[in-house]
């Protein structure tokens, strides 16, 4: 094409970028690659070749690790990190900022070789992959930097098993490594399948940024490799990828002690109201869905418009897709490259041809001959239960339906059981801060869409995962306190045969929606004293009593709506009322267990209460700092509906410490009280039915640990289960939690000093980050 014909047709002239550099590169390996391990490259071994999507070509051979391999790593791993997390802070800083330097000083060389391996668009590698793997590794420096100050008593968790996806190669590794070595953790990575050649070029790097031997570690191969790294020796697994296989990570790994964050699937709404700029929301969801040919997990996929201007926004965004340009991804003017493999283009293509639903458009645009393309679709007329609204395409086709007011957008936003992302467009500040909150995301951009940062948490709920990677709270996965535990003996029921303690019996019932209920079995246990009497019965839980708890506790979903202010003065008024009654209390307590500790318990939980009640309005979000004119609000949510296992050891000091936090942030519980000691429990919700609080905030149930726990993991309308009983409960509760994949904080029936409260780790359990992007300016 000559300038004459450029100006004739307007159309963009080829902008080719070179390959020479990545390919000379490639030839410098031998085009042959073994695993990076302890700090040096294996000897090739058998392998797969890796194909340029877009032609087809054999860009170099990768060797498929085995069991030796993993193992090896996994030592090399585990040999380097106490010297590794000895280097203190500021020593492994100077590391993480060797590497980004290095990221810097080969930024083309790995933007050529990401898009050659992956299939996308150059200007995308260049100017968003990159520059942000760079940022991350800045950041995380700045991270080690100031870890034993900003985060003391806080140590790092050891070696840490990192499995990512084929669509981000280069960034997902920088978004797991960097906070992983800044911690003082040691890794083992395994890219995927389709795309290592960023990750063996970024292990070249670290030899060349003169890291420790074995603190960062490379191996290649298939998913089998994945799987022997979950079954690995090692101490966290972070998975970024498919929901199906979080899934499985999820099951294989229960009760096995390893730390999990999870980045799954989505299927994210992007919803456009009435009053939104149409040609910005138009431009905003070409990044949305065509970004990286749709193959993002937050991809902005289900398309919701008010009715009043469907047809002409459908009308302007045919016609904006039909200007988008398919082709040669190392051509700079390229909007659309190739998809990353003949086996995912084949998954798209057979998705789309099954579906009968709605009215569907490919944009008129032209195909190369060769390499795996795909034409952006747009999907119109959809159901929201029709198979494409609900379940990830992973490819550049948008399916979309009508709304008719903000709350039916809500709703139909919400209606997934993905909670990944979602994008709101409007020019009503005041809608779109309203809309925010409510949607069920882990992250939210306001007429914006795929900002990303290193300060900026990133994660998803319900079937997206759990866990955020970036900012402080990505941090948290990355350490754990630094404490002693010991063992938690199982505590059994007393036994006895005396008469009654009371002449006067008080039937302990269940206590579900704020009302007392009767146990759904109709079955009773006697409680025993120390001393042999018979303090009481009280109720035998089923699975019928979970099912009747839960939808009480879904029906008070109000409560999270509620000021943290009002929680406060709720919980302030348990703890008088508590007060009022602390004697009693510390009878029962006393008798129940033996011993004349009661009134220390009782006054721990009352102060436990107020320290609550203090936090309900005082725990606070932040506003991150991301380079761009806007905010990044990181808001704490609460986590939804609670089950929990309470202390057998504490049974009143347990119960509120579990409660009280839990409430505070807004959560409704389902709490099962102490197994063998329950009177206390039985008693407290006579205190919280004198209290304001509403009914269905707390349930209390009584019964057998056992039974119950794997029936509240497995429900799916509960949003976490926290476990501390005395009962081995750890690997079932986490097994039947993959179900929805709900989060889990168990004890793995180690002890825990309930005399001892630290504020900041039940409140970050008891809450979900969602960050929420806000751009302002003209």
């Amino acid at each position: 094409m000559n300038v004459k014909e450029i100006f004739d047709s307007m159309d963009y002239g080829p902008a080719p970028e070179s390959a020479a550099e990545a390919l000379a590169w490639l030839v410098d390996q031998g085009s042959r690659f073994g695993q990076f391990i302890d700090g040096a490259f294996t000897a090739p071994g058998k392998g797969f070749d890796s194909r340029n999507p877009a032609t087809g070509e054999v860009l170099a051979t990768v060797s498929q690790a085995t069991q030796a391999d993993v193992d090896a790593a996994v030592a090399a791993a585990r040999k380097a990190q106490p010297a590794w997390a000895r280097l203190g802070g500021p020593g492994r800083a100077r590391h993480l900022y060797a590497i980004a330097r290095l990221l810097q000083k080969h930024a083309r060389l790995l933007a050529v070789l990401e898009t050659l391996d992956n299939g996308k668009p150059i200007r995308e590698s260049r100017d968003i992959d990159v520059p942000l793997a760079q940022r991350h590794f800045y950041y995380h420096a700045g991270m080690a930097q100031l870890m034993e100050e900003a985060l003391p008593g806080r140590a790092a968790l050891g070696v840490c098993g990192q499995i990512i996806p084929w669509n981000f190669p280069l960034l997902m590794l920088a978004w797991k490594i960097a906070p992983a070595l800044a911690m003082g953790n040691t890794v083992v990575l395994k890219p995927a399948e389709y795309t290592s050649l960023t990750a063996l070029l970024f292990a070249d790097l670290c030899r060349q940024a003169g890291l420790p031997k074995g603190v960062v570690n490379i191996v290649t191969g298939d998913g089998a490799v994945g799987e022997m790294i979950v079954g690995a020796e090692v101490d966290k697994i972070a998975f970024t990828g498919s929901t199906e296989v979080g899934r499985r990570i999820r099951a294989a790994t229960a009760g096995t002690g390893k730390a999990l964050t999870l980045e799954l699937g989505g299927k994210s709404p992007y919803i456009v109201f009435d009053d939104a700029d149409l040609d910005s929301a138009i431009e905003g969801l070409v990044d949305a869905i065509w970004f990286n040919q749709g193959q993002v997990c937050c991809a902005g996929s289900r398309l919701l418009v008010q009715e009043g201007i469907a047809e002409t926004f459908y009308s302007r965004l045919r016609a904006r897709m039909d200007k988008l340009r398919v082709g040669d991804p190392l051509d700079k003017c390229i909007d659309i490259g190739a998809v990353v493999d003949p086996v995912q283009l084949q998954a798209i293509g057979a998705m789309v041809a099954e579906n009968s639903a709605g009215e569907t458009y490919r944009a008129e645009v032209g195909l190369p001959e060769t390499g795996c393309f795909y034409p952006p679709t747009l999907i119109t007329g959809m159901a929201p239960s029709d198979r494409l609204m609900q379940e990830e395409i992973f490819g550049p086709v948008l399916v979309s339906c009508t709304f008719r007011t903000p709350a039916e957008a809500v709703q139909l936003a919400n209606n997934s059981r993905y909670g990944l992302a979602a994008t709101v467009w409007t020019e009503n500040v005041n809608l779109a801060l309203d809309i925010a909150p409510k949607l069920a995301a882990g992250v939210v951009w306001v007429n914006a869409t795929n900002l990303f940062d290193a300060a900026a948490g990133f994660g998803g709920v319900r079937e997206s995962g759990f866990g955020r990677e970036g900012g402080w709270e990505g941090l948290a996965a990355y350490t754990r306190p630094v404490t002693k535990t010991r063992p938690l003996p199982p505590i059994a029921p007393l036994s006895g045969s005396g008469g009654p303690a009371d002449p006067l019996d008080r039937t302990a019932k269940l206590y579900i929606g704020g009302k007392q209920a009767r146990p759904d079995g109709g079955y009773s246990r006697p409680v025993w004293g120390k001393s042999g009497a018979l303090l009481g019965q009280v109720g035998v839980g089923n699975r019928k009593d979970i099912r009747n708890a839960v939808e009480a506790a879904q029906a008070a979903a109000g409560w999270a709506k509620t000021t943290g202010h009002m929680r406060a003065q709720i919980l302030y008024y348990i703890a008088e009322n508590l007060s009022a009654r602390a004697p009693e209390f510390a009878r029962r307590l006393d008798a129940m267990q033996g011993g004349r500790q009661g009134d220390k318990e009782v006054a721990a939980a009352i102060q436990r209460l107020f320290t609550y009640a203090a936090w309900a309005d005082k725990y606070d979000g932040q506003v991150k700092g991301v380079p761009l004119r806007g905010v990044a609000l990181a808001m704490k949510e609460p986590v939804g509906v609670i089950g929990a296992l309470c202390p057998d050891e504490a049974p009143l000091l347990g119960l509120v410490s579990v409660i009280a936090p839990a409430i505070a942030m807004g959560n409704r519980v389902v709490a099962v009280a102490s197994e063998p000691f329950p009177l206390a429990a039985t008693d407290f919700y006579q205190v919280l039915d004198t209290s304001d609080l509403p009914g269905g905030v707390v349930n209390i149930l009584t019964g057998s640990h056992a039974e119950l726990a794997p029936v509240l993991a497995a429900h799916l309308d509960v949003d976490a289960v926290w476990s501390f009983s005395s009962t081995d409960l750890s690997a079932e509760i986490e097994g039947a939690s993959a179900g929805n994949l709900k989060r889990t904080w168990v004890n793995y029936r180690r002890a825990r000093d309930w005399a001892v409260n630290d504020s900041g780790e039940w409140l970050a359990q008891a809450t979900e980050i969602k960050t929420i992007w806000v751009p302002y300016g003209e």
